[in-house]
């Protein structure tokens, strides 16, 4: 097939697992295009090196946009969605007289669901991780103390709202032009659903087990968490949490994060120096080190909260670590309870006791970190997962070459 890639993602979970479907699609022999705007992450595992072509179209700041924008959308500081919108709409026209057979769009880091829905003719597969989540924007901006002692002015709870009202607005626009959904998990299949009443089929991603795999190196008293500092990611539980560990056993906590609030961050610092944790927060690491903190770690936690899907997690058991998580989201699909990990309620007491009973029995943690190898080796692995999402565009294509010969018009813009 000839597939044409669109995002504009930041760097993090979604950009990796991009780039492992794409290097799938190539290596099974299809040819991709990659078209990205400029606001697209592609320092950070970049496309560019692994595909047949790769198109970046600007996403000009102009004053028509910025007039635009601040009547229909969003005014500054945030990009000008009216400018954004229209380079989306020249990139599904370069696609739409492209050669391809299939499109395969990601989410926009502006807009939740992409402008690009809205123009493109082609036969169009659409990976949602999750409909925009209006106090997502708000829990990022937070006092360095983690909490608004004062309510906020007038003019201020008055704009947020107008941002709320506005993205919702677009995603839920742009959503509802994708005929063909993919989704990470059931978790966020269903959200989906409730929050859109739109159709979708699970897709689920997949690591490279050449990349996260087991070594030779000891455990050493750390526990790990993988994920950017933000209230979203649940750092601060896992801190308290881990406070309530004895404090002459207790073992560090690491952070590795491809993302930081500097406000959170200091605020996570300062709570764990306040509760006797040894905090270490790493940024941005090359995945070498990555994968020797996996295997060098005793415990792998995770509390994001209601994470669509969650790779870290997956990641963590196949280097055979077990994994604690809070039972949020889409960690139930991907841990198996008592076999690879151990999963909680959202309380730190229960928490603290499920990380304790791994660290005291060396047993159980070799036992369950060997299994989480077999579990990821044999269902969440890059080659089934970019088996399961060819599948999906195989189907989408087809459909898309019938419609055209049956004379039915698949798509308007």
């Amino acid at each position: 097939m000839k597939i044409a890639v669109f995002h504009n993602l930041p760097s993090g979970g979604a950009k990796r697992a991009l780039y492992g479907l794409v290097k799938y699609l190539k290596s099974v022999g299809h040819q991709v295009d990659v078209h990205v705007p400029s606001t697209a992450e592609e320092n950070y595992l970049p496309l560019k090196g692994i595909v047949d072509a790769f198109h970046v179209y600007p996403v000009r700041r102009t004053a028509l946009g910025l007039l635009v924008s601040s009547v229909r959308y969003i005014p500054p500081p945030y990009p000008s969605m009216a400018d954004l919108e229209w380079t989306h709409e020249r990139i599904a026209g370069a696609i739409n007289a492209g050669p391809y057979d299939v499109v395969f769009s990601e989410q926009d880091r502006f807009t939740s669901s992409p402008f690009l829905l809205r123009y493109l003719k082609k036969p169009t597969v659409y990976y949602f991780a999750q409909p925009y989540d209006p106090e997502g924007v708000i829990s990022q901006d937070v006092s360095p103390s983690g909490l608004r002692k004062e309510p906020l002015p007038v003019w201020k709870r008055a704009w947020r709202a107008h941002i709320k009202r506005n993205l919702l607005k677009m995603d839920r626009e742009n959503a509802s032009q994708a005929k063909y959904i993919l989704v990470n998990s059931y978790f966020s299949r269903e959200k989906i659903l409730w929050a859109l009443q739109l159709n979708s089929y699970v897709s689920y991603l997949g690591i490279d087990p050449e990349l996260f795999r087991p070594l030779t190196s000891p455990k050493e008293n750390f526990i790990l968490t993988v994920g950017a500092c933000g209230p979203s990611k649940g750092h601060d539980f896992a801190i308290r949490a881990l406070s309530l560990l004895d404090r002459r056993t207790r073992p560090k906590m690491v952070i590795v994060s491809n993302f930081t609030n500097p406000d959170w961050e200091a605020h996570l610092v300062q709570m764990a120096a306040g509760l006797g944790v040894d905090l270490t927060i790493k940024k941005l690491i090359p995945d070498s080190e990555l994968v020797r903190l996996y295997n060098a770690a005793k415990v792998f936690v995770f509390s994001s909260h209601l994470e669509p899907f969650g790779l870290a997690p997956v990641e963590a058991m196949a280097c055979g670590t077990p994994v604690v998580a809070v039972k949020e989201g889409g960690v139930r699909e991907t841990v198996v309870p008592n076999e690879t990990g151990i999963l909680t309620d959202r309380d730190e007491g229960e928490f603290a006791a499920a990380v304790n009973q791994l660290l005291e029995n060396e047993e159980l943690r070799k036992r369950m970190g060997d299994r989480g190898v077999e579990v990821v080796r044999s269902f969440w692995t890059l080659e089934k997962a970019g088996a399961r999402l060819a599948s999906h565009l195989n189907r989408a294509a087809r459909a898309g070459s019938a419609a055209a010969d049956s004379g039915v018009i698949l798509r308007t813009p």
